[in-house]
């Protein structure tokens, strides 16, 4: 059975920063694998060059009119007014922010991250977050620290990117499971981005074993399927889509993890 896929998590930049990465290189990725529709990020700002645009703005620029990609905004904890980085990403018409907190260096529930939680929340914008080693001090981004933001923004709804990883999955598992209810629509996803990469993300692969317990735990309504463009190029993630369409679970599973969930989770 063919799937439509809606995916979560590509990374997409200015020409000059990663060629590869371009939103150009994103649509024909995206026509190689099948993919019908993408969640794209923002540049980080401290991948950009002094020469260019500011990121949130070029990204929406990039995208104006194409129904194909939807746009997440980032955050520059560099600069003051948090809440109105906030409201001009909700301004330009997207529906998430991406937050890395181990490459953009801030504490999950600290000060400067809870003003933006705060925000996000009230606007209803979604929020995807890295989980996992990211080659930064683990005190930052240890997965507890996931709970309280739940526990402190009860309206918030957010993906765990990884859901931990090889490293953290079980406590990603207990943040999502602690914070479900029975009957109750999610508002913890877990990311399937990077996961069944046995080679390269090593530090991010979940065995097969630990998805199916994801989803007897969890249900199949609170997962989406990622990319990681263009740190995944098209052959990584076609093998990424055969192996979750591979899996032992119901077709209606697999349609709502490959685009379902998402849809629901953006209220497209």
């Amino acid at each position: 059975m063919s799937h439509e896929i809606f995916a979560n998590h590509a990374h997409v930049f200015p020409k000059d920063v990663r060629p590869d990465g371009t939103v150009e290189a994103l649509l024909r990725t995206m026509d190689d694998c099948g993919i019908a529709r993408a969640v794209c990020f923002a540049t980080f700002p401290s991948q950009l060059g002094p020469g260019n645009e500011e990121t949130n703005g070029w990204l929406a620029g990039k995208i104006r009119g194409n129904d194909r990609l939807v746009g997440f905004g980032v955050i520059d904890f560099d600069r003051g007014d948090l809440r109105g980085q906030v409201d001009r990403i909700a301004d330009l018409g997207f529906r998430g922010i991406k937050m890395h907190p181990a490459f953009q260096k801030f504490v999950v529930d600290g000060e400067k991250a809870c003003e933006v939680y705060a925000r996000a929340e009230e606007l209803g914008l979604f929020l995807s977050f890295h989980t996992g080693v990211h080659w930064h001090r683990i005190r930052d981004y240890q997965l507890w620290r996931f709970d309280e933001v739940a526990y402190r923004f009860p309206r918030l709804r957010f993906s765990m990117e990884h859901v931990g990883g090889y490293c953290f999955f079980e406590e990603a598992l207990a943040v999502m499971l602690n914070n479900m209810h029975r009957g109750d629509e999610p508002r913890i996803y877990a990311g399937l981005t990077s996961v069944f990469d046995r080679d390269v993300n090593r530090a991010w692969n979940l065995s097969d074993e630990r998805v199916y317990d994801l989803i007897w735990q969890t249900g199949d309504t609170a997962s989406i399927f990622g990319l990681d463009f263009p740190y995944n190029d098209a052959r990584a993630i076609r093998e990424a889509i055969d192996h979750l369409t591979g899996l032992d679970l119901p077709e209606e599973s697999k349609r709502r993890i490959l685009g379902g969930n998402l849809t629901r989770a953006l209220n497209l």
